[in-house]
């Protein structure tokens, strides 16, 4: 199964078997894959160079690692393109998969002076902060907190944060004009890693977004923290002339 005697490295041998294992169907999404140990065995190895190999093939999104459980065969990335504006439930509903949330607070505060400017509020006048965490068929895909302008939605409660947030919007009669967004690279808190259910310094991408009504008002600054070993983000990029 490996050459030992090869000038490539041992761990990438067991990465390219583990990957062709999966191509084969003999591992399949979602399935556990034998321990270190049972490699360690399997290929005759230090169990450091199967951890390295597995180490790398998570950081690829091809594994992940369950805490108390082992380590399992990837279901996939979800991709979503970096073009059009559409709120979680929307793009999971898409996919044909479940989208449902878990409140974790949700409370009414002055705006924070750091969100002035982009919210054009003043110092007096107060949000709604929303922190919920969005599932995907049950599966806890993103940490998710919004600050929505009190003085637009005015009676904004508990039980609204549980759909569609853009959805309970045009029920309310008011229109999504366009957000502008950024994105960057990060590794997971010890307490987000909990409730991602992933393992601790695992990677994760941190996107703001701005968000603004059809007239040009700011309604919500959404801070969201997403599991890069289950989502990605893809954009179609024109050449200009």
């Amino acid at each position: 199964m490996i050459d030992k005697q090869s000038p490539i490295p041992i761990y990438y041998q067991i990465e390219e078997y583990i990957k062709k294992m999966i191509e084969n169907k003999t591992f399949n999404p979602g399935e556990a894959i034998p321990s270190e140990r049972e490699f360690t065995e399997m290929f005759e190895v230090s169990r450091m160079t199967i951890r390295q190999a597995l180490s790398n093939l998570v950081n690829q999104g091809i594994l992940v690692r369950k805490k108390g459980k082992g380590t399992f065969i990837s279901e996939g990335k979800i991709e979503q393109p970096l073009k059009g504006l559409t709120g979680f439930s929307e793009e999971m509903e898409k996919r044909g998969l479940v989208p449902s949330s878990q409140l974790l607070e949700f409370k009414i505060l002055p705006v924070p002076e750091s969100m002035t400017k982009q919210l054009k509020m003043g110092p007096n006048q107060k949000v709604y902060e929303i922190k919920r965490i969005r599932y995907a068929d049950q599966i806890p895909m993103a940490i998710e907190t919004a600050y929505v302008s009190c003085d637009i939605i005015k009676n904004l409660h508990e039980e609204d944060t549980l759909q569609s947030f853009y959805a309970y919007l045009e029920k309310q009669g008011l229109k999504i004009g366009h957000a502008s967004q950024t994105l960057e690279a990060s590794l997971v808190t010890k307490e987000d890693a909990k409730l991602l259910d992933v393992p601790e310094q695992s990677p994760v991408l941190l996107i703001e977004r701005l968000t603004f009504l059809s007239d040009h008002r700011p309604l919500e600054l959404v801070e969201s923290i997403f599991r890069a070993d289950r989502y990605k983000f893809v954009i179609d990029i024109q050449r200009q002339d």
